[in-house]
């Protein structure tokens, strides 16, 4: 793999033979997010972008349990029960980083006080629609978290996940079939296979990996075009 290591809002330069592993897709979304930024991550693949994040970086990430200035996952003796992230992993701090209530991370959130946040998806469909925190079957839990919050409220909302679902239908549809967490929110997806990117004339592919532009185009019935 070839790697561009600039850390900009725009493209960044990733080729790939084969698709990308979810370690390097995470390598990948933390690159995209701008210096100064200031950025939640869900719980799921979006977890492991905070192991790619440096000091160099300059991205404060926020968790909706209640820290701002959270590090990447613990190892070893730097594990402590206390201090963990929303998915209950444990984390370090970074310098300067501060605590809060509950109640205040949640104002963050809808306030608009995020720039970016990187969310998990069960579909997201090509007006931005996102859809995951329940799949809409009689026996499924549903688990919402702050999802809602955060799509509404962050600037942008990114979404990592794998392209396919386990039977190898297409999470990326033409609409969304399953209750909705945020409307037109979407404006960037990152997946094994490729990056698309959500606009107002429709989806455009950015990058791909380990396949064509015309065999994506096979795996997903939304029309796709090569980004400008």
């Amino acid at each position: 793999m070839s790697e561009n290591t600039q850390n900009a809002a725009g493209a960044v330069p990733m080729t790939a033979d084969a698709p990308l592993s979810t370690d390097d897709l995470a390598r990948l979304v933390a690159r995209d997010i701008p210096a100064g930024s200031y950025a939640n991550l869900g719980i799921g693949q979006p977890t492991l972008v905070a192991n790619y994040l440096t000091a160099e970086d300059d991205v404060t990430l926020h968790t909706e349990n209640g820290m701002l200035g959270m590090g990447p996952e613990a190892q070893g003796d730097e594990v402590d029960p206390d201090l963990i992230n929303a998915g209950k992993i444990p984390v370090v701090e970074t310098p300067g980083c501060s605590y809060f209530h509950h109640a205040d991370s949640f104002a963050m959130m809808r306030g608009g006080h995020l720039d970016y946040c990187v969310l998990g998806a069960f579909q997201v469909d090509r007006r931005g629609n996102l859809a995951n925190w329940h799949t809409g079957k009689p026996d499924a839990i549903p688990a919402v978290g702050g999802a809602m919050d955060l799509a509404t409220g962050a600037k942008q909302t990114f979404v990592m996940m794998s392209l396919r679902t386990k039977k190898g239908q297409s999470k990326l549809v033409e609409e969304c079939t399953m209750p909705l967490t945020g409307v037109a929110c979407v404006s960037r997806v990152y997946t094994d296979l490729a990056v698309f990117l959500i606009e107002e004339d429709g989806v455009a592919v950015r990058e791909t990996f380990g396949t064509s532009f015309e065999e994506l185009q096979q795996i997903v019935d939304v029309p796709l075009r090569p980004a400008r």
